[in-house]
């Protein structure tokens, strides 16, 4: 029967649409919290093998402050 081959396709096609929205959310919140958590953030650049003092600690902070993470538009003044 022909729903033998559609519902498998259909149910593949979501959950892969559904896994990239629930993956896109859930980096966009570790992203926020390391912008909030300085430990958080010194842990990730120790997995990727940098060492970093307290002013490029600072500097990485606030470049990823001035990032638009959020999805919301900055107004201009």
């Amino acid at each position: 029967m022909w729903y033998n081959y559609v519902i498998p396709i259909v149910t593949l096609v979501v959950g892969l649409i559904g896994g990239f929205f629930i993956g896109v959310y859930y980096l966009r919140r570790q992203l926020e919290t390391m912008q909030r958590d300085p430990e958080k953030l010194q842990q990730m650049a120790k997995q990727m093998g940098y060492n970093l003092n307290k002013q490029q600690m600072n500097k990485m902070q606030a470049m990823m402050k001035n990032q638009n993470l959020g999805g919301k538009k900055q107004r201009r003044r």
